[in-house]
């Protein structure tokens, strides 16, 4: 890519395409476009193709995708795979219709199964029987995998997949009925801060309520684990807390996803290969902790004094998913945000969010 190259960022909006989108303009690209789902909906083919055809984009970040935590992808497990399999056939078949000189696909690490050898490699893809909670997403994600692959075997594109760990920072999705471990965590630690210190006032505008007494407020988060008794202000998690988990800080996926799309080829990751498969590349930091340390992390971040318990009751998902970065490593990058400075910067963004309310 050069700096005045045309780049279509599908997703632009969301916690990965805005990273990436910073990340591109810091760097000088110039040519940046985005829609928003109101504008061009990528489940409708015909928009998708007529968008192709008038803005000739030469490069393509497929960041776009319907996304959710274990509840929201347990509960809509047809919305999950329908769609998903909607955007990505779209995208990635008007991106060869029309000449797209490079795609990145953008996965994640879900579409591993759910008793992987750990670290996780590449070559571990399809080996085993997937996590049910999120199956439908993953076999979408799948699907991307092998749709991106068989257009390269076939047609000699140059397309790229990359499967990143779970990622947290600016422009997260902080909503408690559907957000992801590390931004819900965030938002109820700090309600539970906003509670310990008495300030109502800032709970009950966190949530949204018109009536700020202690009463009101307590009613509302009781259903998200929270309670206050004896002055006491105690928080309930989902889980054991006991299964591994890797975290990425987002300007650090972006990072990485710039540099595969600037310095990879399809042809590098195929090179010698008898039979062409697990071309995608992992993209994480090769570190992991307990979902109890991370709210430890958490918790000592926003300086909640309270008790945390985990309500054993709910799933845990898979109980560990690390992801081996040897190839990314491999291919000349490393992450450089390590996890208590990551949370620090998320927290603070977070807030400074709640101010701007």
């Amino acid at each position: 890519m050069n700096k005045n190259s045309k780049i279509y960022l599908a997703g632009h909006k969301g916690l990965v395409g805005s990273a990436i989108k910073r990340n591109l303009e810091k760097a000088g690209y110039k040519n940046i476009i985005g829609r928003s789902s109101g504008e061009l909906d990528l489940t409708d083919q015909k928009s998708v193709y007529e968008f192709f055809e008038n803005e000739k984009p030469e490069y393509v970040f497929l960041a776009a995708a319907k996304v959710g935590g274990i509840m929201a992808n347990n509960t809509f497990r047809a919305d999950f795979i329908f769609s998903n399999l909607e955007i990505q056939n779209n995208v990635v078949s008007a991106a060869y219709k029309y000449g797209v000189k490079k795609l990145l696909f953008l996965g994640s690490s879900c579409i591993y199964p759910k008793m992987a050898p750990q670290p996780i490699k590449e070559e571990s893809l399809l080996t085993g029987e997937l996590e049910y909670t999120n199956e439908p997403y993953a076999i979408a994600k799948i699907a991307g995998i092998k749709l991106i692959e068989s257009y390269n075997i076939q047609y000699g594109t140059n397309f790229l997949a990359v499967m990143p760990t779970n990622l947290y920072g600016d422009n997260d999705n902080f909503d408690l009925e559907k957000s992801h471990v590390m931004p819900a965590m965030i938002r109820k630690m700090v309600l539970c801060k906003y509670i310990e210190d008495g300030d109502y006032e800032k709970a009950g505008k966190n949530l949204g309520l018109k009536d700020n007494s202690e009463k009101a407020v307590l009613d509302f988060v009781s259903k998200y684990g929270i309670s206050k008794k004896d002055g006491k202000v105690t928080i309930a998690l989902w889980g054991s807390g006991k299964p591994y988990r890797e975290f990425m800080h987002v300007n650090d996926m972006a990072d990485a996803c710039v540099h595969v799309i600037s310095n990879v080829d399809f042809s590098d990751l195929s090179k010698g290969m008898e039979e062409i498969k697990n071309t995608h590349i992992n993209i994480g930091t090769g570190k992991d902790c307990t979902i109890k340390e991370l709210a430890e992390l958490v918790k000592e971040t926003v300086g909640f004094n309270g008790d945390v318990e985990f309500d054993a009751t709910k799933p845990d998902g898979t109980p560990r998913k690390l992801l081996s970065v040897d190839k990314l490593h491999s291919l000349g990058w490393e992450h450089k945000i390590e996890l208590a400075e990551g949370i620090k910067m998320a927290v603070s963004w977070y807030k400074d969010q709640e101010n701007k309310i």
